[in-house]
């Protein structure tokens, strides 16, 4: 993720060893990946891709421990076939790169995604979560798509209008302390504004000493230290949606 002052992708650490639990399948345009819980309850949730895109490990993995939780889950290709970011990029060519991945350009894949939740996996109850790039697909989705039942943002970058504050069903934003990414005052402005103006149940979270990309980076990567605040991020990315999907 990025932002016009520090134009730097996303820090998750090495790509995980990981060949995930579910299947890839052919949605309307666009390809995604979905696991199936080891119980169908009805519900489901959307996971959202950073730039790095919907086939980097460390969102699958995410998505398959959504779904042993309850949930069928879906890592849809959000960028519509076109190449992710790669780590070995030219990043003086990223900021133009990024310009071409509007995250609030997205209620056609959206739309696609929840009629197939809803047509194939018959899901009654749907919530999305999203990282970084993701995160931001979270705020849109989530002030203008009533019908998600809660939302989790995971460092996505907030971006100061009239519309990002007016949220339709309970979200959670989790941001980390020592972000270069994302700022703190952004944070606290965000806080600021939704107190003031939003009318559903919201939490703005901010993990002590953690860099950006640290809920799905690979715990091996961090310090004994980070890994309790990591098991807590994802723990509460579960809890919200056990409470309010």
């Amino acid at each position: 993720m990025a932002n016009e002052a520090h134009p730097c992708p996303c820090d998750i650490g090495h790509k995980l060893e990981y060949g995930g639990l579910g299947q890839e399948v052919q949605v309307e345009h666009i390809k995604a990946y979905v696991t199936r819980p080891p119980n169908d309850t009805g519900k489901a949730v959307i996971v959202v891709q950073d730039i790095f895109g919907w086939q980097l490990p460390n969102t699958r993995y995410m998505a398959d421990l959504i779904a042993g939780n309850g949930y069928t889950t879906i890592l849809p290709d959000f960028f519509v076939g076109e190449e992710p970011w790669s780590p070995s990029g030219d990043m003086s060519i990223f900021p133009e790169w990024f310009k071409t991945k509007n995250a609030r350009k997205i209620n056609k894949e959206m739309d696609a995604v929840l009629r197939y939740l809803k047509q194939q996996c018959h899901a009654q109850k749907i919530g999305i979560v999203g990282f970084c790039w993701g995160g931001i697909v979270v705020h849109h989705v989530m002030t203008t798509y009533p019908e998600i039942r809660a939302g989790v943002s995971v460092y996505g970058i907030v971006k100061d209008s009239e519309d990002v504050y007016e949220l339709k069903n309970p979200t959670l934003f989790i941001f980390a302390e020592n972000d270069f990414v994302i700022p703190l005052e952004q944070v606290s402005l965000l806080t600021q504004k939704l107190k003031e103006r939003c009318k559903v149940e919201f939490q703005v979270k901010t993990f002590s000493g953690q860099t950006h990309g640290f809920v799905h980076r690979k715990q091996e990567d961090c310090s004994p230290a980070d890994k309790p605040y990591i098991d807590e991020a994802r723990r509460n990315l579960l809890e919200w949606l056990n409470k309010y999907v």
